[in-house]
């Protein structure tokens, strides 16, 4: 008696799928497709919105830290030996200022970084460019360079700064010293509702090197505000202090 197995008759019913059991998978394919397309229609949309809108986050987010980072670390630098007020000038769509320049691309030494706003197709963008800072002559145009969208709308940016008082003010020019902070208040441009991310960057620096000898720094920086400082003393563009 022989031990193989007998091989079904390729003519058998048994020996496949005939003609009527594939159509009616095809058939049955074909209806479980038509009940599932209005699903996946109106699912793959809000897959998609939800995929932009937290690129868009990220990139908010992203954009919002650089903005609080670099405000945070702005030196009191004046722009020449004869104006002795730092370098600083900030109103509620832009602020302007000297810190020391870090990165890929950059040069050694201080360079001016300015946030403004800019508009375009997609409305109005706050956007960072950078200038190499040099002593300058007063009134002379900033050459700025590499701007780069920090952020994008729907995001509206607007700034306010405080001194040692804790007062908020819209603007902030050719004063005696820099800002103890700069408030960034986040609005969604089309309801105009405040964000919560809205903070305020706190600044590490806010008094020259020079003051620190001085027995009253208001008088130091009341000499400041006048353009006479004593001549002897190092340039606040070398030495720092930080604020206490």
């Amino acid at each position: 008696m022989s031990n193989m197995q007998r091989l079904p008759d390729p003519h058998s019913s048994e020996a496949g799928f005939t003609l009527i059991e594939m159509l009616v998978a095809t058939l049955l394919m074909l209806f479980i497709l038509v009940a599932i397309a209005p699903v996946t229609a109106q699912w793959l949309p809000n897959w998609k919105y939800g995929i932009l809108r937290v690129d868009r986050d990220e990139r908010f987010a992203f954009g919002l830290n650089r903005v609080i980072q670099d405000l945070s670390v702005a030196e009191f630098v004046p722009s020449d030996r004869l104006v002795k007020r730092p370098y600083f000038d900030g109103d509620e769509l832009s602020v302007t200022f000297v810190r020391t320049a870090i990165g890929p691309n950059t040069h050694p030494g201080l360079e001016i970084v300015r946030f403004h706003e800019v508009g375009d197709r997609n409305g109005l963008a706050l956007v960072r460019d950078r200038a190499r800072f040099a002593p300058m002559v007063p009134g002379t145009p900033v050459q700025f360079v590499d701007p780069v969208v920090v952020i994008r709308p729907p995001y509206r940016v607007t700034f306010a700064y405080a001194g040692a008082q804790g007062i908020w003010q819209a603007a902030w020019h050719a004063a005696a010293q820099l800002p103890t902070r700069v408030r960034i208040t986040v609005r969604d441009s089309g309801t105009q509702q405040t964000l919560r991310v809205s903070t305020a960057a706190l600044l590490h620096i806010d008094t020259p090197a020079e003051c620190v000898s001085k027995q009253s720094i208001e008088q130091c920086f009341a000499q400041i505000a006048q353009g006479s400082t004593d001549s002897n003393q190092t340039s606040p563009a070398v030495e720092q202090v930080e604020r206490r």
